[in-house]
């Protein structure tokens, strides 16, 4: 606890929430929106000129999200029959990278942005647009937005949180808690099948 609120109130917090949030999208299980929601926490507790600044730390995550969307783009867009035929053996990656097509070609991108909640959504996604191969200017503007909304929902948590409930691990918890509910949600919506996926 001692080495986590010393690292929180270092300028180092801001390299750590980037590449936590940079490498989630490859490493699903990192907790970089708990990071993110600590560090909000703390900004709240401090004063004007303390680490972290809430202002830094939004766009970091969201500049990293951005990022690691972009790089899980490129990488499956290169990957070739390798990946689309493990893509092909996944229903789940295979669902989404369908929806996403449609999504796309109806020019609404709200599945990339409702996937940056939702667990393992933000790869899938990503991954799914590269490997088929959807334009940059359909994918990376939902892809921005994604990040910025995410972001902004996760520092606010737990800055608003820590105002609310005072900055303690119990702000922390009930924000954290409010994040996973909104993955939880967003991962119901997703799941749910479209209309034209009926028809």
């Amino acid at each position: 606890m001692e080495s986590l609120a010393s690292l929180v109130g270092s300028p180092w917090i801001y390299a750590v929430v980037t590449l936590s949030v940079l490498l989630d999208v490859f490493l699903p299980v990192l907790p970089s929106g708990v990071l993110v929601i600590t560090a909000a926490t703390a900004a709240a507790a401090g004063t004007a000129t303390d680490v972290p600044d809430i202002l830094v730390l939004t766009l970091c995550a969201a500049t990293a999200s951005v990022l690691g969307d972009l790089v899980a783009y490129r990488l499956a867009w290169r990957g070739g029959p390798r990946l689309d035929r493990a893509i092909a053996r996944s229903r789940r990656l295979s669902r989404a990278q369908l929806r996403l097509g449609a999504a796309l070609a109806r020019g609404g991108g709200a599945l990339v942005v409702l996937a940056r909640f939702a667990p393992a959504g933000r790869s899938v996604v990503s991954l799914g647009a590269g490997a088929a191969r959807h334009r940059p200017r359909d994918f990376l503007p939902w892809s921005a937005l994604a990040g910025l909304c995410w972001a902004v929902y996760s520092v606010a948590l737990g800055y608003f949180g820590a105002h609310w409930l005072g900055a303690t691990w119990l702000a922390t918890a009930v924000s954290v808690g409010a994040l996973f509910a909104a993955g939880a949600g967003a991962a119901y919506l997703m799941r749910r099948p479209h209309p034209t996926e009926a028809s």
